[in-house]
């Protein structure tokens, strides 16, 4: 009984893995912002990976394209959002893409930033400064393609 119950638990275990296992890719196409104002394209140059705003659900205001008003630098925020590169620099490393930088239209601000796959469906997005343990995170769900 002992060896067959421990054969179960190790089958168990086996396939569990299975499951779970990722590859560095599984964060490439499509995902919403926490939101849902905003579609993320995510894509991989060389070993890199890179996300651009690929849908806006306001891409205009006044007849005039959605522009990066909030940015500190007064030469960009005159640039579109669409199309716009907010995700660069993230590398696949131990279950995480890292390395990288983020940046938020909202703020105008730029952060270090993590990513987790916690589920096919579903990007676990950290911004920080400094700590990774001291910044936010948000949820983004995978979209339809364009």
């Amino acid at each position: 009984m002992k060896v067959r119950q421990f054969a179960s638990i190790l089958i168990l275990v086996l396939f569990s893995s299975q499951v779970l296992a990722q590859s560095e890719n599984d964060i490439l196409g499509v995902w919403y912002n926490t939101e849902k104002t905003a579609k993320v394209i995510i894509t991989k140059s060389g070993d890199k990976f890179m996300g651009k705003i690929s849908w806006l659900l306001e891409p205009e205001k006044n007849g005039v394209p959605a522009m990066d008003e909030q940015n500190d630098n007064d030469k960009l925020k005159n640039r579109p959002l669409m199309g716009l590169t907010i995700l660069e620099g993230l590398s696949y490393r131990n279950g995480l893409w890292k390395g990288g930088k983020i940046y938020d239209p909202k703020s105008g601000n730029t952060y270090s930033c993590e990513i987790r796959l916690l589920s096919m469906d579903t990007l676990e997005v950290t911004g920080f400064m400094g700590f990774s343990w001291i910044g936010r995170t948000v949820e983004w769900t995978r979209a339809e393609e364009p």
